[in-house]
């Protein structure tokens, strides 16, 4: 995890010493995430994102960001045999590759990229006598679209794993989230 976390710091350093266009912010959200397994009927549980981000580039751009997020979901077995809710706090480092269109303070934004995720903690609750174990850090996607107003900037993305959170019972988690922020520089 150090290794990603001095990963997209040395983008930001790079950037900056090369006078590319930049931008470092602020930003929190809402999420609504599930998780999918192959044998479990699953429902969303809502969470929460706040972080930093930073844009390099013009019409073109990277987006390192580190944020902290509440992620979980809610599941049944078909039978209702067992039920469970489990809730994660992570530290998420997306870096994302975006494309923006039209005028510098009214602008349009799509973008997609790789997330890397460390569970720094989680709390679960399962019924008759049920447990599972979680992987700690995780792999995925993210891609998604965004608007620019001035130094306001909104994103509405979509996030997949490209690995299971539990090994198990072949468990994914998928989220949608929605994303406020502002820039400070």
């Amino acid at each position: 995890m150090k290794k990603y976390i001095l990963s997209a710091l040395l983008l930001i350093v790079l950037s900056i010493s090369a006078k590319a266009q930049f931008s470092l912010g602020i930003k929190g959200g809402v999420n609504y995430s599930n998780i999918n397994s192959d044998n479990l009927k699953s429902s969303s549980v809502a969470g929460y994102q706040a972080g930093l981000f930073a844009r390099i580039g013009g019409g073109l751009y990277l987006q390192p960001e580190v944020y902290l997020s509440s992620t979980g979901g809610e599941f049944n077995s078909n039978g209702n045999t067992y039920s469970g809710k489990v809730t994660f706090t992570n530290l998420n480092i997306p870096i994302l590759l975006g494309l923006r269109f039209g005028p510098k303070n009214l602008n349009l934004r799509v973008m997609a990229g790789p997330i890397f995720t460390s569970v720094l903690s989680q709390n679960e609750n399962f019924s008759n006598g049920f447990s599972t174990a979680y992987n700690t850090s995780t792999v995925g996607y993210q891609a998604g679209g965004g608007i620019d107003l001035g130094p306001i900037t909104a994103d509405l993305r979509y996030q997949g794993g490209f690995n299971n959170i539990n090994d198990y019972s072949n468990q994914k988690q998928n989220l949608w989230a929605l994303s406020i922020g502002i820039k400070i520089l």
